[in-house]
């Protein structure tokens, strides 16, 4: 199956329908975690399965970031297969791939301290925030829809960008809502000659563009 990844803190394989969530305020306020898991290797959440984390803060240990050197699935923190969610999880900065989703998926209150690579692909993301990411935030590499929604995103280059070299290419879209955007570069980047569509808003901005 192709990865379909919005950014490499989110790395998403496929985004299929997503659920409706109901709208609340998007927050900067980043948990305190009360400790720090360092997992030797990619946690993997069953298809269909939901991970609560209660705000500790995992990471992959000292070293595990490589800035914009692309890694797999086995640099990843946490790997979410068809239909799994994930919630209240904070990942460190010693990470280097976060979030992969291998398919549908739903992360919601998910927080990255420090981007490093990417945050990850995924369906839906309510809540929670990024910062730190040199590049983008989300990668988008499968087809469908992906849904951000409430999210704060801090010091970035990109909340979302549709692949534009994956070795199979199709049309991609995005809803972007409620989010808080302060020094990054833009919001969403898409492919206009694959379809791509973007649809951004409620926002509030500063110090960077809506799309390109």
């Amino acid at each position: 199956m192709q990865l379909s990844f919005v950014a490499f803190a989110i790395f998403l394989s496929s985004a299929l329908a997503s659920p409706t969530l109901q709208n609340r305020a998007a927050s900067c306020t980043f948990p305190s975690p009360p400790k720090t898991s360092s997992l030797s290797a990619a946690k993997t959440i069953a298809a269909g399965a939901s991970f609560d984390g209660g705000n500790v803060r995992f990471d992959r240990g000292s070293g595990a970031c490589q800035g914009q050197k692309e890694g797999g699935d086995k640099d990843a923190v946490f790997i979410v297969e068809e239909g799994g969610s994930i919630s209240n999880v904070v990942i460190g900065a010693n990470q280097a791939e976060g979030i992969h989703c291998l398919g549908s998926c739903t992360l919601t209150n998910v927080w990255f301290e420090d981007v490093c690579e990417h945050t990850g692909t995924r369906s839906t993301i309510q809540g929670g925030g990024a910062k730190n990411a040199d590049d983008k935030v989300v990668q988008h590499n499968g087809g469908g829809n992906v849904v951000i929604k409430d999210y704060c995103v801090q010091d970035f280059g990109k909340l979302y960008r549709s692949c534009g070299n994956c070795s199979t290419q199709k049309k991609r879209t995005v809803s972007i809502s409620n989010v808080i955007a302060t020094n990054g570069k833009l919001l969403a980047g898409v492919n206009s000659n694959y379809g791509d569509v973007a649809t951004i808003t409620t926002y509030e901005i500063g110090a960077c563009h809506a799309f390109s």
